[in-house]
């Protein structure tokens, strides 16, 4: 069975995949290979996929970026409820809003005033991911301007570390350590409640803001036509996977979070998440390059 991860090494996707590989191929008896496929924010890995056999044996492990896409692009290459089935919803992760620890800012309200006295700039994990739509709907909701500076995202983190952006804006497995070592000084969560991970840092909500529960999810998609049992199977081989203890551990340390679910309930999910982002896409005048 082949796993193709839509990003690179290092990415939440990739590290989603690499819990998960081993768990699968021990269930189905067979060895499960992660082909990471990075470009065009996962298009390039849905093109590759989207023309497989529809029989099992090769599966989309992409990220929210699978629901932005089709606004964000003139053509994605997928339709993202023809070409796919989805399997199930894997971990996801909040977004994280850090600063290089010599910014002179303690919480959003001072990054805010901050900007409207300085010329700042942001990593994000890219363009048109959640990271890049989540601050561009700060910055929206707070009437400032932050330059926009995409990264791949198990860069984007290092970014601000190295002071080549004073602030960024990531899913949390590629910062929640540099936070812990003092490297960034977290900001805030994006997600409606605060992350288990860093549970001293605040919501966007809590601070003067409303309305904000964007993530980063991941999530694993078969071809069109696979046959339902074995997507069913799959999913729930997968449940197994992601509820094992020693998993559970691992996606705690990341700031990763995971809920049981079946291929009919990660369907339903997934048509509000496409309609979410569309309009933050809209909203934003986010253009893909």
């Amino acid at each position: 069975m082949h796993l193709v991860v839509g990003f690179a090494p290092g990415s939440t996707t990739d590290l989603v995949a690499r819990l998960a590989a081993p768990k699968l191929a021990e269930a189905i008896g067979q060895t499960v290979l992660v082909e990471n496929k990075p470009g065009a924010s996962g298009n390039v890995a849905a093109q590759q996929v989207k023309r497989a056999a529809p029989d099992g044996y090769m599966l989309f492990l992409t990220s929210v970026a699978y629901a932005v896409n089709p606004s964000l692009y003139a053509n994605a290459g997928y339709d993202p409820f023809i070409d796919f089935v989805p399997v199930i919803l894997a971990p996801s992760t909040p977004n994280l809003i850090a600063v290089n620890p010599a910014v002179p800012a303690a919480n959003l309200k001072e990054l805010v005033a901050l900007a409207r006295k300085e010329r700042l700039s942001y990593a994000s994990s890219g363009t048109g991911t959640t990271t890049h739509l989540s601050m561009e709907r700060i910055k929206i909701a707070a009437g400032i301007d932050i330059t926009h500076v995409p990264y791949q995202p198990a860069q984007a983190a290092g970014a601000a570390v190295a002071g080549h952006t004073q602030i960024s804006s990531t899913s949390m497995p590629p910062a929640v350590g540099h936070v812990r070592a003092g490297r960034l000084r977290a900001i805030a969560v994006t997600s409606a409640q605060r992350s288990p991970a860093l549970p001293e840092v605040p919501t966007v909500n809590e601070q003067g803001f409303s309305g904000f529960d964007d993530l980063t999810w991941t999530a694993i998609f078969a071809p069109a036509g696979t046959p339902q049992e074995v997507v069913n199977r799959i999913n729930s081989e997968l449940n197994r996977a992601f509820a094992a203890p020693d998993v559970q551990e691992r996606l705690k340390q990341l700031g990763l979070d995971w809920q049981g679910n079946t291929s009919g309930q990660f369907s339903a999910f997934l048509r509000d998440e496409v309609q979410k982002w569309s309009k933050a896409v809209r909203d934003s005048g986010a253009k893909a390059d």
